[in-house]
């Protein structure tokens, strides 16, 4: 299902539009005076979609060597409304999403870098890798839960 950095990055940013969607019908709901649970459904799955979107452009990032401003755009374009999708229809577009998962080093001297060493381990070990980036997005997840939602109660 994941062959590919494309593939798995288009996937979240399809569910970070309809997260954000969740998120919006629960303000509506809300407003227009619904219970406010809509509002705490909508955005706890908003929130968990948000951080496993932001993992997700990280590690393509990583793996398809974006420039830093590239990655930026990219994980910066969950925070605006249904932003990821442009984003993602721009960076296949202009190439950034082509090519396989760096698996074996080739005669590129970059891949001899520390980080894409590490890179290429983790993506030869993938349960590990998606254990790890679970665990971190539920680890950040309930800390944000705890600190509480912006703007506070």
């Amino acid at each position: 299902m994941f062959r590919t950095p494309s593939t798995i990055f288009r996937i979240l940013a399809i569910a970070e539009v309809f997260s954000w969607t969740l998120l919006i019908a629960g303000l509506i709901v809300r407003a227009v005076g619904g219970p406010a649970v809509a509002v705490t459904i909508g955005g706890g799955i908003h929130g968990f979609v948000f951080l496993s979107y932001g993992a997700t452009a990280l590690l393509v990032a990583l793996n398809n060597r974006w420039g830093i401003g590239t990655a930026v755009l990219a994980v910066g374009s969950a925070v605006v409304p249904y932003a990821t999708l442009p984003v993602e229809m721009w960076l296949r577009r202009s190439g950034r999403l082509e090519g396989a998962w760096r698996l074996e080093e080739t005669s590129d001297p970059r891949d001899r870098r520390p980080v894409d060493r590490l890179l290429r381990w983790f993506l030869g070990h993938a349960g590990i890798l998606v254990a790890l980036i679970v665990v971190a997005v539920v680890a950040l997840y309930v800390v944000l839960l705890i600190v509480g939602p912006p703007g506070g109660r």
